[in-house]
């Protein structure tokens, strides 16, 4: 254990793309790499400190072989407290200004994920910790219900699942996202649902029954149709033909759907863009996006130990494409930007992507959520209407 002015303990340099690379050695990140059998079925590669944190901690072979005595990562869930479950943002290049998230963390395990440096907020590590500990929102259903009644609140569409994944496996017993879906329906109120997982067909009977009044979308992410590839970078999400075949049944409800080819990660899977479009389409998808692949605080370094562990002799392409997309970084957060990157490659993913759509015939109409259902849930105490 040392202070966290030890930068290099809490964030190991990582070798330039630009700079010859070489065995695995070259890379420090890897030196504190967990050790695989521990990490069996998760994302991540380390488990470094939360950047909050006043002291680093890193795990070293101390010669009585002790390092062989540490357990897996077993998922465990904590209770979160939060007395709202409506989040807002004033985000100018997203279409929603308010959002739910059931679940903090993700067992999903998707390495690429933009939402785990959330968990340093909570005292834990972006890495193994995001996908292992996780915290739930039993009263969310409650708590929505108590927002949707307070005086002055006005109905937008509720946006879910835009940091983490509502069905992610831990939904199956909990059901936090069904109860959820449950209050928007009594209420009419609009949601649009994100995820990488099947189970949102469990929840097809309401979901069919809002999208009769135009109250529910849906989208799937759908990264790779390759299995192997779409393991490794996605662990513990359905695998690709689960996403599709959840497409075509709520397609199939008359649900509309949405595929989002996110993100986009130049030299891995941007050659599969026009394969999952056409995919897609035929199973009844009428919409599609996509993003490029986004690296912001400690998602870089975590993609970075990812990518040299898995696939070695495309790091050095994979970043220089990138740092093409970004200006030179390998991030820019700029409103706008962030989402599609700019320079040539930039463009031409962008270009690829709107001539698929149009062979296709995807995005001709965009579903149009409604508020006009919306009515207040009444609040105990509240006197009954005379009319």
């Amino acid at each position: 254990m040392s202070p966290a002015s030890s930068h290099a303990l809490k964030h190991p340099p990582v070798t330039a793309p630009s700079e010859p690379a070489g065995a695995p050695s070259d890379f420090p990140e890897l030196a504190v790499a967990i050790d695989r059998q521990r990490r069996r079925g998760r994302g991540a590669q380390s488990n470094a400190s939360g950047r909050f944190e006043a002291e680093a901690r890193v795990t070293f072979d101390d010669g009585w072989q002790s390092l062989e005595e540490l357990p897996p990562f077993k998922t465990t869930v904590g209770i979160d407290t939060s007395r709202k479950v409506i989040t807002r943002n004033e985000s100018p290049d997203i279409g929603f200004d308010r959002s739910i998230n059931p679940y903090r963390g993700c067992e999903h395990g998707c390495v690429y994920c933009f939402a785990r440096p959330t968990h340093a907020y909570l005292g834990l590590s972006p890495g193994l910790d995001f996908e292992s500990k996780l915290f739930v929102k039993p009263e969310a259903p409650a708590l929505l219900e108590k927002e949707l009644a307070a005086p002055g609140y006005e109905p937008r569409m509720i946006a879910i699942g835009t940091n983490t994944d509502p069905y992610q496996p831990i939904e199956r017993e909990r059901k936090i996202m069904r109860g959820i879906l449950e209050v928007l329906e009594r209420a009419g109120h609009p949601v649009g649902i994100v995820t990488k997982s099947a189970l949102v067909t469990r929840d097809i009977d309401i979901l069919a029954r809002m999208a009769k009044r135009n109250l529910a979308k849906v989208g799937i992410s759908v990264t790779s149709l390759d299995p192997k590839l779409a393991r490794t970078m996605e662990p513990r999400a359905s695998t690709p033909s689960k996403r599709l075949e959840a497409l075509k049944q709520l397609s199939e409800a008359g649900i509309p759907t949405t595929v989002m080819v996110a993100p986009v990660i130049p030299a891995l899977n941007d050659s599969e863009i026009e394969r999952i479009l056409d995919a897609a389409a035929h199973a009844g998808a009428k919409e599609a996006s996509y993003v490029l692949l986004r690296l912001p605080l400690e998602v870089r370094d975590l993609f970075r130990e990812w990518l040299m562990a898995n696939y070695p002799d495309r790091y050095r392409h994979v970043f220089t494409l990138i740092r093409d997309m970004r200006g030179g970084r390998d991030y820019d957060p700029k409103w706008g930007e962030r989402m599609k990157g700019t320079g040539p490659m930039a463009w031409t993913i962008g270009r690829r992507f709107e001539i698929a759509c149009d062979r296709l015939g995807l995005n001709k109409r965009r579903s149009k959520l409604t508020t006009d259902h919306f009515a207040k849930p009444k609040r105990n105490g509240d006197q009954l209407s005379l009319f």
